[in-house]
């Protein structure tokens, strides 16, 4: 890969001081916005040391971007002076609602793939992409459930999204891996069915398998199958940044540089597999 941002990590406190340690084994990082959107405190303290020796990329879980809830106007505006603080490379968050009528549910709960709902959320992206003065980057998010209203499958919902509002996605690798066990569509499928110029980075994650059913928890390794999935998109979409998240029962910073090494040595196989052999 050529990018200079082409591997990263999601930021977490158990290793700051590891990644001060041990300078220029990720070349990017990924941070959780509402993790730093307040004034003050040893955090925002680290981020802003960190981020003089490594871009960073923002990823939120609170914009609920499918709610039918007003913008919160607040939230968009803590959002912004974050950006303006660490000048990220990107700013995402989820293609999902967290809450209705007010109530936080704390989960990211999918959409119904509908022409209106499709309506809906592209007015909402183009609202907040002109309050922050760039463009928004949306993750395909992990689902359980399904609604009998849905006329759209889910990648193109995702694809006309895209197009419609002018954004870019986070394709997660993992949750198309869930989501297609889940649901029993052809993860592969999906991955061909995403536009290739609005396609801005991947999320690389490992899950829980419940044998009818996967959930995605962010705290386990990454499986073979994600694996090769993840080389099937990153021959469909070459040069895109990977990231990997681990959100609990984090590992020592060794290990997550280990299952780095196992994403760019796929990305390299993959590319040497592109390029065309040498005339003899």
């Amino acid at each position: 890969m050529s990018s200079q941002v082409d591997f990263g990590l999601g930021l977490r406190p158990d290793h700051y001081e590891e990644i001060v340690a041990n300078p220029g084994r990720v070349t990017w990082f990924e941070v959780l916005s509402e993790n730093y959107m307040v004034p003050g405190g040893r955090p925002l303290q680290w981020l802003d040391t960190l981020r003089r020796d490594y871009p960073m990329a923002m990823h939120g879980v609170s914009l609920s971007i499918g709610s039918i809830d007003p913008l919160d106007r607040g939230y968009l505006d803590a959002l912004k002076a974050l950006t303006e603080r660490i000048e990220p490379l990107w700013v995402s968050d989820h293609l999902c609602f967290t809450g209705l009528r007010g109530i936080n549910m704390h989960d990211l709960l999918p959409l119904p793939y509908t022409e209106e709902a499709l309506d809906h959320v592209a007015e909402r992206v183009m609202r907040v992409q002109d309050h922050l003065g760039r463009r928004l980057v949306l993750e395909n998010v992990s689902s359980y459930v399904t609604y009998a209203a849905s006329e759209l499958a889910e990648w193109d919902f995702i694809a006309g999204l895209a197009e419609r509002a002018d954004c870019e996605i986070l394709l997660d690798v993992n949750n198309v891996y869930v989501s297609a066990f889940n649901h029993e569509f052809d993860a592969y499928a999906f991955l061909r069915a995403m536009p290739t110029k609005r396609v801005r980075q991947f999320h690389l994650a490992g899950h829980l398998h419940k044998g009818t059913h996967i959930i995605d928890t962010h705290d386990h390794p990454i499986i073979p199958d994600v694996w090769d999935l993840y080389a099937e998109a990153v021959r469909l979409f070459p040069d895109v940044p990977t990231m990997i998240e681990r959100d609990a029962n984090i590992p020592p910073y060794v290990d997550l540089l280990a299952e780095l090494d196992t994403a760019r040595d796929i990305a390299l196989r993959v590319a040497r597999g592109r390029a065309p052999k040498a005339a003899e």
